[in-house]
Formats: C-alpha cells, structure tokens, sequence
C-alpha cells in the first residue's frame, strides 16, 4: 500500500476515528448497565451476559474478513455500509423493549465495529507519510483508549439521570456526524482486485474467531471447566490452525500471515494485545470495585472515572508524537513500568480505600498504557508494505480484540475465585476478588515490559522468502527504469 498524496488527510480520517471511538466505546460502557439491564429485561446473570458476547462473537467474526472485504469494495463503500449499520444497531438497541431485541441491536453493532477498527488503520497507512505515522496514531490512541476508559464514566451519568436506553441514543448523533462527514470527504485508498473467495477458509475463520469469543465469554460465568467453555475453545483452536495452515498454502490467502515474517510487526502485535489486556481487565474490574467494594453509586462511579480518561486521552494524543522522536522502545518499557505501578496499587486497596488513593493508581494505571500502547502500533505497522499492510492491520485488531475477550473472562473467573476463596462475606469478599483480578493486570504488565525489551529502532529484513524474492526482482529491475 503506497502513501499518496491527500490535500486533508485529517478530514478523510475523522468520519472513520468517530465510528471507531463509538465502536470502543460500545464496549465497556454497557459493562455499567448490566446489573439494571439484569433486572428491567427479567434474565439471569448468565444470560445477561450475552450482550457483550455476542457483540464481541460479530467482532470476532468479521475482523478477520476485512481484509478480503478491501480488495472486493471500495474503502468509501465499506465505511459507509459500516457507520449506516452502527446507526441501524444503535436505534435497534436503543427502541429494545426484551432482551431478544437488544441482542439483535448489539449484534448488528458488532459487525459495524469489526469494519470500522482494521479500516482505521488501512486508511492511515495510505493518508499519512510515514514520518507523520506516529503523531497521526496518537489520535487513533484516543479512539483504542480513551472510549473505552470513557465508556462507564458517560454511562454512568446516564443511568444517574436517565435510562439504559439513552446510551444508544447517545450513539446515534455521533454516528450521522461521522456519515456526513465521511460521504463528504473519505477518499478510496485501496485497490479493488477482487480475489477468488475462499469459502472454506471464510468458514474455518469465523468458526476459530467465534469459538475463542464466545469460550472466554462464557467461561467467567460457567468456569473454564465448563463442557461447554471447553468445547467451545477446542473447536475455536483446532479450527484455527486449519485456518491458517491453509492461509499459508493458498495463492491468495484471504488474510496474509506472512506479515508475522517481519520480526517488528510479530513484537509490536503482542505488545499491543498485551495492552489491550491490561485496559479491558482493568476497565471491567474498576467499575465494580467502586460500585461492590467501595460502594459507590452508579452515577458516582462514573465520575471517579473520569479523571483516568481524560489522562488517558491526553497521554494517547502525546505517545504518536514522541514515538517519532524517540521510537518505540523506551515509551513501551516506561509504558509497561508505570502500568505495573498502578496495578499494584489498586492490589493494595481495601474496602476503606480513599477515593483519592484508587482515582490516582487508575491515572497511573491511564499513564502507563496509552503510553506504550501508540508505540507499539506504530512500531509494528511500520515493519509493513505493499499489500500486506491491509492484512497486517487486520491481524493487530483481530488479535487485539480477541486478547481483550480473553482478558475480560480471566479477570471474571479470577475474580469468583477470589471471592470463593475469602474467609469473609459481602464487600469484603468482592473486594478479596477483584484483588485476584488485579493480579493478572499486573502480570500483564510484567509480561507486557519483558517483551518491550525485544524492540529494536534497526531497520529488520523479512525472513519470508516470497518478500525477499520480490525485493530481488524489484532491485535487479530498477537499472533498467532509471535508464
């Protein structure tokens, strides 16, 4: 994918960034609601729980395909089918008077945000040179992390004053700006070759994607040890490996792994999903340790939110900036330390923490991730060219999104077993729980800094021989197009 010319590429990628924060957003702002959802629709917890999940099951499903959508449409056909599904998806869910209904809504949304995420990137790489990448990925760090750190802040003001319903009305305006603006400005980026479609590996893919989403999203429910956890997760893997086995023989794979050739794009794709583990544990947790632990109300809650996300926000604006000054390394190992300092405050809390001691580990915790996650992306999406950037932007958000699955159930699981395992009853025990929680955060983040060691600023040669093959016949070819 070259980089051409754009008059304003910053007009060409607020349409997209806005979809995106709203996508972002949609995934942790429902978190908040879900005990009065639980109540006003008369289902279980279990059941409940479905609303992330099958959200996070369309995700998962249509990640993968964006890629191949890219080469059949136009950038500008796909973004606005994406933003016109997300306003159908919104007023659905917003109208819902069941859960059935509601269900439908979340879901059509989870198409919209599968879309949108990887296209975010797409575009970026085509609008931006690359020695302006890394500031323009500051703002798309408002997008990765300050909607969802937003998300139980706005919802929970909401539920204080309003009800559940208004969070999706809340989507809608924001979704028609980010239409108008995109039908006046977006620009097509990408190639329209139109492959043969693979239907097997379509199949394989949605199979592999959707058994891991759903596996951990039933799993903090039911246990890992749940037959149907377990059953979910093996048929997700096996699938998965048919999957790729078969994307590494095929002539056109829908999705290139030989993107992971590149040392920098395999090194910058962890970290980043490690990242995104640590938000979206640490989003999950937070919330009802003010509500269960601390017993704060709703509206409440939402406040003592805010201060992490307007850090956040501010520190993922600054990281694009400084990674083109500095690089990627020391932002991701600084990024991760500060992380860890956070978290383990928030293990030190009881359930007679000032307010003023758990805002300032979550603003700590908001320093820390933002500021290696912009790095990470850049660093990694850098490594790529030529049409396998498509793919390699594909894969970051598909991964990301299925490690914050991951993430959420683990952090759910952890948390009812720190709460079996606590002598104590009611607060205390939940806050005995969400401890257990935190615990993996700060693993996390001292995985998340070990592999910030293996960032290099040296540029790397791909060890996939079709890349090196092609990079041959393009050197032996340009003597002859000089003359």
């Amino acid at each position: 994918m070259q980089t051409k010319s754009h008059s304003n590429p910053n007009l060409i990628m607020i349409g997209l960034l806005l979809g995106g924060f709203v996508g972002m957003f949609s995934e942790t702002a429902l978190n908040i609601a879900l005990p009065q959802l639980e109540q006003q629709l008369h289902v279980n917890t279990g059941t409940i729980q479905w609303l992330v999940t099958g959200y996070l099951l369309m995700v998962g499903i249509v990640l993968p395909l964006s890629s191949l959508l890219t080469k059949h449409f136009t950038t500008r056909q796909l973004i606005i089918f994406a933003l016109s599904d997300f306003i159908v998806g919104a007023i659905v869910s917003a109208l819902a008077g069941n859960f059935a209904l509601l269900l439908i809504g979340r879901m059509i949304q989870g198409i919209a945000t599968g879309l949108i995420l990887p296209l975010i990137f797409i575009v970026l790489l085509a609008v931006y040179p690359p020695e302006k990448r890394g500031a323009a990925m500051g703002f798309v760090g408002l997008v990765i992390m300050f909607a969802p750190a937003l998300g139980p802040t706005l919802a929970g003001l909401i539920l204080g004053a309003l009800s559940w319903h208004w969070i999706f009305w809340l989507f809608v305006p924001l979704l028609a700006i980010a239409l108008i603006i995109t039908i006046m400005f977006m620009q097509n980026v990408s190639k329209v070759t139109k492959p043969k479609v693979d239907i097997l590996s379509i199949i394989l893919s949605s199979i592999g994607f959707g058994g891991l989403v759903i596996g951990a999203s039933l799993a903090g429910d039911k246990g890992w040890g749940s037959p149907m956890v377990l059953i979910a997760l093996v048929v997700g893997i096996i699938s998965l490996y048919f999957y790729c086995h078969r994307q590494l023989h095929l002539d056109t794979p829908i999705l290139n792994l030989r993107a992971f050739s590149f040392k920098k794009f395999s090194v910058g794709t962890v970290l980043v999903m490690i990242d995104f583990g640590i938000i979206m544990s640490s989003m999950y947790l937070l919330p009802m340790y003010w509500q269960k632990g601390l017993v704060a109300p709703v509206a409440m809650t939402g406040i003592l939110m805010l201060p992490g996300g307007i850090v956040n926000a501010i520190v993922s604006a600054t990281a694009g900036r400084l990674f083109d000054n500095y690089g990627a390394k020391y932002l991701t190992q600084i990024g991760f330390a500060i992380s860890f300092v956070g978290a383990l405050m928030l293990i030190f809390t009881t359930t007679h923490s000032a307010y003023w001691y758990v805002v300032l580990a979550h603003i700590i915790l908001m320093i820390g991730a933002p500021l290696a996650m912009s790095p990470a992306q850049t660093y990694g999406l850098n490594a790529l060219h030529g049409p396998v950037a498509a793919d390699g932007s594909t894969i970051l958000n598909t991964l990301q999104q299925i490690l914050g699955a991951l993430a959420t159930a683990i952090a759910t699981s952890l948390l009812g077993i720190g709460q079996a395992a606590s002598h104590a009853s009611g607060s205390t025990a939940f806050v005995h729980g969400v401890h257990y929680g935190f615990w993996f955060t700060l693993a996390l983040s001292v995985l998340g800094f070990f592999v910030s060691m293996l960032v290099s600023n040296k540029p790397e040669k791909s060890i996939d021989p079709l890349a090196e093959k092609r990079a041959a016949e393009s050197a032996h070819q340009s003597p002859a197009e000089e003359n």
